[in-house]
């Protein structure tokens, strides 16, 4: 059988192959790499596109949301220009939480994910912000528009959760920050990233 596009062909690497989103910044792609259930941290392999274990989670919490990143987007100088108190970007695609009211329990997927807002983070001095948005459609979260209309305790939640997941025992902490913004803000970042992603990689 002949395809009708050499895109069906293979699978597309998931940073450099997939779109942005069907209407960024408003609402974009996103490839979820960890789960609310895992206890291991996974992330994407840049070379190869598959998951790669990344290590162990070293603290009891496990992740509040959905996590992972947005296709075609690089945290670089536009983003740190964004984010007082960074020095760069970390050179990492754009991290995205997601909220959805169905357990979700396996990665390596993609969904269209509605941007409501974001949190600044500042990690040995590079900007390393997480962008929160909802699942599209989702029948419980579908009506936020705004980080605000997220319950407080869940904004807290994933504050703390960022502040701490890399703490390793007898090291100092070195993320800062953690200033939550709303969905303005947002699209500004996520602009931001595309930009630096093309062109870092082309267009």
């Amino acid at each position: 059988m002949a395809f009708p596009n050499a895109f069906y062909r293979w699978r597309p690497h998931p940073w450099h192959g997939l779109e942005v989103g069907p209407s960024p910044p408003q609402v974009v792609t996103a490839y979820i790499e960890i789960t609310p259930f895992d206890a291991i941290k996974y992330e994407v392999d840049k070379a190869t596109g598959y998951l790669r274990v990344d290590r162990p989670q070293s603290g009891a919490a496990q992740p509040p949301t959905l996590y992972g990143f947005v296709p075609r987007t690089l945290c670089g100088d536009r983003v740190a220009k964004l984010c007082p108190g960074a020095v760069k970007g970390d050179g990492d695609p754009l991290d995205i939480c997601v909220l959805s009211e169905r357990p979700i329990t396996r990665a390596d997927i993609i969904m269209n994910a509605r941007v409501v807002g974001g949190i600044q983070m500042v990690d040995r001095g590079e900007a390393d912000d997480k962008i929160v948005a909802v699942l599209q459609n989702d029948l419980v979260w579908g009506h936020c528009q705004e980080l605000a209309d997220l319950p407080e305790n869940l904004v807290a939640r994933m504050r703390h959760y960022f502040s701490t997941y890399k703490l390793t025992p007898g090291e100092p902490v070195n993320a800062s920050g953690t200033v939550i913004y709303g969905r303005e803000h947002a699209a500004k970042v996520i602009l931001a990233a595309v930009e630096d992603y093309s062109v870092e990689f082309g267009g």
